[in-house]
């Protein structure tokens, strides 16, 4: 490799005493299209923070072109070129376009020059394929159009180097095609990406060269032409690497009942959200169902159909041949269904409790009649906790740790941290329902 335009050595940083990073180095070329691959919280967005000045390290230094930067704030970091799209946009809805990235310049001067702004986010969006009216609402744009005025402001301020946070997360497959185009147009440019992804395919469409991260620390740095997607997935999960009979079916002939099924289900729209008309679905036992679209065509309105969340105005919605359609969210959920909204910050989990809490909260009555009439046995609900996490595999941190502390990937849409009040705010005009939290992973999902 040729001298190293951007280094970090031994980075740690460590939260509550979970180590996040745990002495990571990392060297990158200038010019060079760079992948971050790791599973839900190995580490990678804690990483590109510390290298944005969101964190502080607890040790490790960073430089870029040989001489050492010292980046305290996003501030620093901009003034040295280093920019970064997170996973939840930092843009004001109620602004325009050219006022949100009026805001990411360097020199905006006494006056706010609306007609120059736009001649220059034109001018980014002819030569990398970015295109966003100027003068459009950020509110009213869609994720696609959000993370490319994400991208011009960034471009505009200065970026040399430009850091994508899980970009893909919320893009249909036109959409992603588009991000890979403009990251392909910048690197031609010579800008430095930084690419966080825990998806094979999409680094091995766009990278140049592919760092692994698993529990916080380096596992190794490859070339995407000389490695395979096994041997990532072996550098990923480790000894938990997928065997090659996980995928074999079985050759049963005997019909199936359907898991669930709707009939020409139709939904009214509501303030402005899409409804659904005549939808109508199967889907088989141990079948994993995708529904692909643009956003905002009624992927959210139908989980929130199939859960109960949504009333249905016409139609019949079947599960395993029984009519479901007049169960209450409660009702669904004792039978095993279960939900992750697109936004678990607003509608999945309570922030200012603990992981463990969170963890419980579907079936509170359960273990508050372990404790008895003074409350819920700690000792008990942990190790119930812990048990359920085992069976899956799945790594979570801390169980005492906050909801809103979590990484992007753990707590997804919590691409930064939250500022909560001490206490929960009970000003709200409705008490929200015990169905807004994330099952246990005990409890068995829908298909």
């Amino acid at each position: 490799m040729e001298k190293p335009y951007l280094r970090l050595e031994g980075i740690t940083k460590t939260f509550s005493g979970v180590a996040a990073n745990s002495g990571v180095s990392l060297s990158i070329s200038k010019g060079e299209v760079h992948a971050l691959l790791g599973e839900n919280g190995a580490g990678k967005s804690t990483l590109m923070k510390i290298l944005y000045g969101f964190y502080q390290p607890d040790s490790g230094r960073i430089s870029i072109d040989g001489a050492a930067a010292e980046i305290s704030s996003p501030d620093d970091a901009r003034k040295l070129g280093i920019g970064m799209v997170f996973q939840k946009f930092m843009l004001i809805p109620a602004f325009t376009v050219w006022e949100n990235i009026l805001l990411g310049l360097k020199e905006r001067g006494i006056f706010l020059d609306r007609a120059a702004v736009a001649e220059k986010i034109r001018e980014v969006g002819e030569r990398y394929g970015l295109w966003v009216d100027p003068d459009a609402r950020v509110g009213r744009l869609s994720i696609g159009e959000q993370q490319r005025t994400e991208i011009v402001r960034l471009l505009l301020g200065g970026a040399k180097i430009v850091i994508l946070d899980e970009p893909t997360s919320a893009l249909a497959p036109p959409e992603v095609e588009g991000l890979f185009g403009v990251i392909r147009k910048l690197k031609q440019d010579g800008q430095t990406i930084l690419f966080i992804t825990h998806k094979l395919k999409e680094v091995k469409a766009v990278a140049d060269r592919i760092t692994v991260l698993r529990r916080g620390m380096v596992v190794g740095t490859v070339r995407k032409e000389t490695t395979t997607d096994n041997e990532l997935v072996q550098m990923m999960l480790g000894d938990r690497g997928v065997a090659s009979d996980v995928f074999s079916r079985t050759n049963g002939s005997s019909p199936k009942v359907p898991c669930l099924e709707l009939r020409e289900i139709d939904v009214a729209a509501v303030e402005g959200r899409p409804g659904l008309k005549g939808a109508s679905l199967t889907i088989e036992p141990g079948e994993i169902f995708g529904i692909a679209g643009v956003a905002g065509n009624g992927q959210v309105e139908l989980g929130e159909v199939i859960l109960g969340f949504r009333p249905v105005q016409s139609g019949r919605m079947f599960f395993q041949e029984i009519d479901i359609t007049g169960w209450s969210t409660r009702k669904r959920m004792e039978e095993g269904f279960s939900y992750i909204p697109e936004d678990p910050l607003l509608m999945g989990v309570a922030p200012r409790l603990t992981v463990q809490e969170n963890m419980i909260l579907n079936d509170r009555s359960k273990y508050l009649r372990w404790g008895g009439p003074l409350g819920i046995k700690q000792s008990a609900v942990r190790q119930k906790v812990q048990e359920q996490i085992d069976a899956v595999g799945f790594s979570l941190p801390q169980l005492d740790r906050l909801a809103s502390g979590l990484s992007g990937g753990i707590f997804r849409g919590s691409s930064s941290p939250v500022s909560w009040p001490a206490r929960p705010n009970w000003s709200l005009p409705f008490a929200p329902p015990a169905e807004w939290t994330l099952a246990p992973p005990g409890l068995r999902t829908i298909c």
